[in-house]
């Protein structure tokens, strides 16, 4: 357990967006960026890590306390990396690790690849960068599909879609639960603006395997010991032999680093230590 340190909030303003981020601690730049996961699902994280780091977590574009100027203008993986790069630039504590999960470990790998100045090691916990597998082609249709029936307002269909599509197996009284019924008005606008403009625009990025070797960056490729078989786990251990590393296991799943903070803070703060 830790006390709880002081949160500074606030607004960077960019051409096409206004990005919410908050800051704690003190010491060397640690990034927890997801995407679309905001600074709120990594707040518990965040509290463990900034007894030791100055922690900097941001809503991505188009997300809670990020409106674009344009609502429905895509968010891109190139976007998001330039938004962190000035989010960084902005907060003048970097150079800075990265720690990205998801759609925000692609943004991750993004930034190295175009401001590797600027970060000193990535580590990019499960990024679903589905251009590297075998099945490409047929992961793609079906997130087409997935994106299709959102769009006629079946939410659960499209949920247990793409629940299907990541083998994650979820229990149809847990749909309903998440994603029937009344709901918060933000997390719906999220969710909304994620199928529509995001989804697609993060699993069709290609990473540059090549690039990211070359780079001074580290490159760390991250994977929850809980999540052998999943689409994540397939994507990640692809990416981990095209740039040549061995994957690094984490507590939990997908989003270890919520269900238990304390134990996945304690693990990366590992990882970052080993040569």
């Amino acid at each position: 357990m830790t006390a709880s340190s002081a949160v500074t909030t606030g607004t960077l303003v960019v051409p096409d967006a206004r990005l919410y981020y908050e800051v704690r601690g003190a010491g060397p730049l640690l990034v927890l960026v997801g995407a679309p996961m905001n600074a709120a699902s990594f707040a518990a994280a965040a509290e463990q890590l900034a007894t030791t780091n100055t922690v900097l977590t941001t809503d991505p574009r188009g997300h809670f306390g990020s409106p674009l100027n344009d609502p429905d203008q895509d968010s891109t993986v190139l976007a998001r990396a330039g938004d962190l790069a000035q989010l960084i630039t902005h907060v003048d504590a970097g150079p800075a690790v990265v720690f990205g999960s998801s759609g925000g470990a692609v943004t991750a790998l993004a930034l190295a690849q175009t401001s590797p100045d600027l970060v000193t090691t990535v580590v990019a916990h499960e990024p679903p960068v589905r251009e590297l597998l075998p099945d490409a082609v047929a992961q793609r249709t079906l997130a087409d599909d997935i994106v299709a029936t959102y769009a006629t307002g079946d939410v659960i269909g499209a949920w247990r879609k793409f629940f299907a599509q990541a083998a994650i197996p979820l229990p149809e009284p847990m749909l309903e639960q998440l994603f029937g019924g009344d709901r918060d008005p933000g997390q719906v606008t999220s969710e909304r603006f994620w199928f529509a403009h995001e989804l697609r625009q993060t699993t069709s990025w290609v990473p540059d395997p090549p690039l990211l070797r070359s780079i001074p960056t580290r490159v760390i490729i991250g994977i929850g010991a809980e999540s052998a078989g999943q689409f994540c786990d397939r994507t990640s251990r692809e990416l981990a032999a095209a740039i040549g590393v061995d994957p690094v296991l984490f507590p939990g799943d997908h989003t270890g680093f919520v269900n238990d903070a304390v134990t996945f803070a304690a693990r990366l703060r590992e990882v970052l230590d080993q040569p």
